[in-house]
Order: C-alpha cells, then sequence, then structure tokens
C-alpha cells in the first residue's frame, strides 16, 4: 500500500473530520480519490468522443433529410 502526503486548508480538514467522524479516513481518502480518478477519466473519454464526432462531421458530406426519413422508413418496415 502507498502513502501519500498531501496539503489541505485547515477547513478542508476540519470538515473531513467532522463529516467522517468514526470512519477509516485512509479507506475514506482512497474511496474519494479512486472516485475521483474515475470521474475524470470518464470526462476525458467523452471529450475525446465529443472530438472525433466533431472532427468526423466536418469530413463527411451532407445528407438532405428526406433522404434519412425514407431510410428510416425502410428500417422500419
Amino acid at each position: 500500500m502507498a502513502t501519500v502526503n498531501y496539503s489541505i486548508p485547515d477547513e478542508v480538514k476540519e470538515l473531513f473530520n467532522a463529516a467522517f467522524s468514526g470512519k477509516n479516513r485512509s479507506a475514506v481518502v482512497a474511496e474519494l480519490m479512486r472516485q475521483a480518478a474515475e470521474r475524470e477519466l470518464t470526462l476525458r473519454r467523452r471529450r475525446e468522443a465529443v472530438e472525433a464526432v466533431l472532427h468526423d462531421r466536418g469530413t463527411l458530406a451532407s445528407v438532405d433529410a428526406g433522404k434519412v426519413r425514407d431510410a428510416l422508413k425502410e428500417l422500419r418496415g
């Protein structure tokens, strides 16, 4: 298991201690860090996906709305 050392404002420490009184603070911090890391990675993947769609959108030819409706009708049977 790794050890980390971060400086935080006193008010954050006091709030944390009040909120998680009686809990295993190391486990709480580890879980909060895991959640934050997963959230950041999810946001990064979403940004990359949006960038890819926008890039592709700029390189693909436009399709007439009528052709889209016709294709949907055909797919629906």
